[in-house]
């Protein structure tokens, strides 16, 4: 059971017609409560210094001041002493790949531990759970490992789109290809519509925005979930 952690996993940065995080501001200044510093990491992208300026921005907006980490010579001790940690979205394989090479996946997961609050959106919320198999990127780049942060006892699919009946699309579905992971894998995963997120608090999990999303689990039918379910179940295991 997960105790004493504050977490946010956001399907994805950005919705139809808004701005980078704008979807989910008021959940954010929720989660962020009195803090206010946020150490941005920029690493799911190739290009460092337009992904920390579009998170500072943004951060600045609601009130925040956000310090990329990719800017700090100590990275390790920066992680140890911030408050929040975000994990921006872009390639997951990347993304777990450069923390490994800078041997920061502990570092994260102690800091976590120890009551720094983490908040994810896409590929930053695909680390928080045991693995990475679950993303929907290409493996652009081969990390030592699959394995993630496991900072959630279940697997994340953000970005998770539901088959048309009248697609005339015959490659495998997002359902598809999810069954297929639980053939061959137990862990349960979370499917997030773009425009929802998970919030994790101490022993509770909720599902929050307006889209909903699935709960795929071994052996059993994909079933919905709506907003503001309560997921915490899914800590029990």
């Amino acid at each position: 059971m997960i105790m004493k952690k504050n977490i946010l996993l956001i399907s994805n940065s950005k919705s139809f017609g808004k701005g980078y995080l704008e979807h989910c501001r008021e959940e954010i200044t929720d989660f962020m409560g009195n803090a206010k510093d946020i150490l941005f990491v920029p690493y799911a992208l190739k290009d460092y210094a337009m992904y920390a300026e579009l998170a500072r921005k943004q951060f600045e907006i609601m009130g925040y001041t956000c310090i990329s980490l990719h800017t700090l010579r100590n990275k390790i001790e920066s992680i140890k002493k911030t408050s929040c940690i975000f994990v921006g979205g872009g390639n997951t394989f990347r993304l777990l790949n450069t923390l490994y090479k800078l041997k920061l996946i502990d570092s994260i997961k102690n800091a976590v531990k120890n009551g720094a609050k983490y908040m994810g959106s896409s590929a930053g919320s695909n680390i928080a759970g045991p693995t990475i198999k679950t993303t929907n990127d290409m493996p652009i780049i081969q990390p030592p490992s699959f394995k993630a942060l496991n900072l959630v006892p279940f697997q994340i699919n953000p970005h998770f789109i539901d088959s048309s009946p009248n697609s005339t699309h015959m490659g495998e579905t997002r359902e598809q290809r999810l069954t297929e992971y639980l053939e061959e894998n137990s862990i349960p995963v979370v499917a997030l519509r773009e425009g929802s997120w998970l919030r994790i608090q101490n022993s509770k999990v909720t599902l929050g925005g307006k889209t909903g999303g699935k709960i795929f689990e071994a052996q059993k039918k994909p079933y919905e979930i709506n907003a503001q379910t309560n997921l915490s179940f899914l800590l029990k295991r």
